[in-house]
C-alpha cells in the first residue's frame, strides 16, 4: 500500500496524495495480517511436501497482497500502520517461500543468495537513513509488481514440480515471472538507495547534523 498515487489524468509530474488513518482495523490491515498468518501454513505444506497446497497458500498470498493496495486507495483506507505492515508482510512471505522452496530443492540456493543481497543492499543503506532522519521508502507500483510477480511465479513452478499435462506450462511461465520479480525487486532496491544517497545530500547541504 502507498499513499501516493499518480494522477489519474496521466499528467507527467502530477500526483494525488491520499489520506493517512490511524485506523488498525482496516480490510488491507485485515488482509496484510492474513497474509502473515499463512506463512507457517505454507512453511507446514512445504515439510509436508504437500505442493499443491503450498502453491495454493501462495496464490492466496498473492491475491491478498494485490488487493490490499487496490482497496486501500480505492476507499482511502490507507494507513500508518499498513504502511508498516504491508512490506513487512510482503518480505517475510518472500524470506520463507524462497527458502522453503529452496529447502526442497524448487528452486536453486543461488537465487536466494541474489534475493536477499537485496535486502542486505537495503539493510545497509539503513546508517545513512537513521544519521538523516531519512523517510520509509514508499511502496512504489514496481515494487508492488516485482512482489506480485514473484508471488504469482513461485506457486506455478511449484505447479510444474507436480506431475501432469500443465507442468511444463507452469514451469516456463513461473519462471518468466519470477525473473521479472527478481530484476524489478533489484530495480526498486537500486532506486531506494540513489534516493537515499540525493535526500542525504541534500540534508548535507540544507546544514542538517549527521
Amino acid at each position: 500500500m502507498t499513499d501516493v498515487q499518480g494522477d489519474s489524468s496521466g499528467r507527467a509530474g502530477r500526483q494525488r496524495v491520499l489520506p493517512v488513518t490511524d485506523r488498525l482495523w482496516t480490510v488491507p490491515n485485515l488482509l496484510s495480517m492474513l497474509r502473515l498468518a499463512l506463512v507457517p501454513v505454507f512453511v507446514g505444506a512445504l515439510a509436508q511436501r504437500e505442493l499443491g497446497w503450498a502453491a495454493l497458500v501462495l496464490v492466496v498470498s498473492g491475491v491478498s497482497d494485490f488487493a490490499d493496495g487496490k482497496i486501500a486507495r480505492h476507499y482511502g483506507l490507507t494507513s500508518r500502520l499498513g504502511q508498516v505492515l504491508d512490506p513487512v508482510a510482503d518480505r517475510l512471505y518472500i524470506a520463507a517461500t524462497v527458502i522453503g522452496l529452496a529447502v526442497v530443492q524448487v528452486i536453486p540456493w543461488w537465487l536466494v543468495v541474489v534475493l536477499f543481497a537485496r535486502e542486505l543492499f537495503i539493510v545497509l543503506l539503513y546508517p545513512v537513513v537513521h544519521r538523516y532522519r531519512l523517510p520509509i521508502p514508499e511502496v512504489t507500483f514496481i515494487g508492488k509488481a516485482a512482489t506480485f510477480n514473484l508471488l504469482g511465479g513461485f506457486p506455478l513452478v511449484l505447479l510444474g514440480h507436480l506431475p501432469g499435462w500443465w507442468s511444463v506450462l507452469c514451469l516456463a511461465s513461473g519462471w518468466a515471472l519470477v525473473w521479472w520479480g527478481t530484476v524489478l525487486y533489484w530495480v526498486t532496491g537500486l532506486v531506494y538507495g540513489w534516493q537515499v544517497s540525493v535526500m542525504a545530500r541534500e540534508r548535507r547541504g540544507s546544514g542538517v547534523p549527521g
